[in-house]
């Protein structure tokens, strides 16, 4: 009896744990398809899950980090939501593969159209990026999610170093270390072959050249064959002509 308890027990207190944990990972987020690499461009899902049983989500709007502006940012359309893009002027112009930048994006917000996110499902929000910021390991959005109830949660709070995760943290966008590999790699191939083209094309022209050679020579044997058999017919006729005149 007492084992069956103290089973009983610590299930009932690992149920607890359970859903006392389960709204810490509830919560609105970023993550890469692919790599988000330093100085690159990517594409980012803002993953948003309602939270509530009694309401839908029907707008979010994702603030963007004033510290590493983002020239670009570009979204797919969802269906039965609205996004609007807002840029903003740069203190400090940006330049961008030899370009003045002086506006960049600091507002995204999707209101929905229809229900939004009801309770029990979430929704992933797309968006192109880039260029990426190459001094920075990551990024923060600072995120608000409103419910159809008009309740609004404030996912801003930022993760200290050796502090547990605060209630509503901001997203967090890791940036990977960038490589030149797939560049070079890119650049080699495309010398590679382009070095392959050139040499066939030189072949193509010597084969060529060759043929059109012999072809050249082929004519002459022929044309000099053609004047030897006509020489002959002439001797054969100035010959034959004789022995008639003679007989």
């Amino acid at each position: 009896m007492k084992a069956s308890r103290i089973a009983a027990a610590a299930a009932v207190a690992g149920s607890a744990v359970l859903v006392l944990s389960g709204p810490a990972f509830a919560h609105v987020s970023v993550q890469p398809e692919g790599t988000a690499a330093k100085g690159g461009y990517a594409v980012v899902d803002f993953k948003v899950p309602n939270e509530r049983d009694n309401a839908s989500t029907t707008q979010l709007e994702v603030n963007f980090p004033a510290d590493h502006p983002l020239a670009s940012v570009m979204p797919t359309p969802i269906a039965g939501w609205s996004v609007k893009v807002t840029k903003s002027k740069l203190d400090k112009p940006l330049e961008i593969h030899g370009e003045k930048i002086s506006e960049a994006v600091t507002k995204v917000t999707w209101t929905a159209e229809g229900k939004g996110i009801e309770p029990g499902f979430f929704q992933k929000f797309p968006l192109s990026v880039g260029p990426l910021p190459e001094d920075a390991d990551e990024l923060v959005f600072k995120a608000v999610q409103t419910y159809s109830n008009k309740e609004v949660v404030r996912w801003i709070e930022v993760q200290q170093d050796g502090q547990e995760e605060p209630e509503n943290p901001a997203p967090v966008l890791e940036l990977a270390a960038a490589s030149s590999d797939e560049h070079s790699h890119g650049s080699a191939k495309a010398e590679d072959a382009a070095d392959k083209s050139d040499k066939a094309h030189k072949s193509e022209t010597a084969a060529a050249s060759d043929s059109s050679g012999g072809s050249d020579t082929t004519a002459r044997v022929l044309g000099v064959v053609g004047i030897v058999v006509g020489a002959a017919g002439v001797a054969y006729g100035v010959i034959a002509g004789r022995r008639r005149s003679n007989a």
